[in-house]
């Protein structure tokens, strides 16, 4: 397969999570425009994605569904499969971010975003591959890290542990997947325009010293993540395992 040929996701269906806005309703139309069908899965209105996808001539499944519940990814993929048809590519992108300074942080708040942020990528990751082998098919998993999967962060201890294990367990499936014709990556995003930095960007001084710091000089829109994952979704990424592509405008060169 040469050319821009590789690059198609036709006949192939994708999972997305935490699809309802942001980079997951971005994703999620990414892959359809590239053409996949598209199952999506979240706790929002998911209306608005899956009409753009439909618009685009894809199939669209909306599966609600709380993966910050033990058992609600695996039953949702089973949903998807039922109703869709076996999944070859699933995008863990769904996460939550709860903001406050270490002494006081919760117990309550650090498990709420570890069972969404890392828990649930474990269990779905875990029942994709299991369906994956059944099928003997390959299939592409790409979750979404950050740049906290590299650096501290401030007042963000639980998120920034979930996405530094979201690193390590992109690359402890890639080692044992890669031979099952399985790919595992992962993007990290940078400062990204979307509800979780909202009150970043509502913060005059800690704007601009982000933006002072990000060499494209701009916050990120989630379209601009659509690349990275219709690259890593597609056959011309077959080569590619194991790996972390920051999409951050420059931020982790500076």
């Amino acid at each position: 397969m040469n050319g821009l040929e590789s690059f198609s996701l036709q006949n192939q269906i994708a999972v997305v999570t935490g699809a309802s806005r942001g980079i997951g309703a971005a994703l999620a139309q990414g892959l359809a425009a590239a053409g996949a069908d598209v199952a999506l899965l979240a706790r929002g209105d998911c209306s608005e994605a899956a009409a753009a996808i439909q618009a685009a001539g894809r199939r669209a499944l909306v599966v609600p569904a709380d993966l910050g519940t033990a058992g609600e990814g695996a039953k949702a993929l089973q949903q998807v499969e039922a109703e869709l048809g076996a999944p070859t590519i699933l995008i863990n992108n769904a996460g939550i971010i709860r903001r406050a300074d270490f002494p006081e942080y919760s117990k309550q708040d650090w498990d709420e975003v570890m069972a969404v942020n890392l828990d649930a990528v474990f269990e779905l990751s875990q029942a994709f591959a299991q369906s994956c082998l059944a099928g003997k098919r390959g299939g592409r998993i790409i979750n979404i890290a950050s740049m906290l999967s590299f650096q501290g962060g401030i007042r963000v201890v639980a998120y920034t542990a979930s996405k530094s294990a979201v690193l390590g367990i992109t690359r402890a499936l890639a080692n044992e997947l890669a031979s099952q014709g399985i790919n595992v990556n992962a993007i990290a995003p940078g400062y990204i325009a979307t509800d979780n930095t909202a009150a970043l960007r509502a913060d005059t001084a800690r704007n601009q010293a982000i933006l002072e710091r990000i060499p494209a000089g701009r916050w990120g829109d989630p379209s601009d993540l659509v690349g990275a994952a219709v690259f890593l979704s597609s056959p011309a990424a077959a080569y590619v395992h194991g790996t972390v592509l920051a999409v951050d405008g420059g931020w982790l060169a500076r």
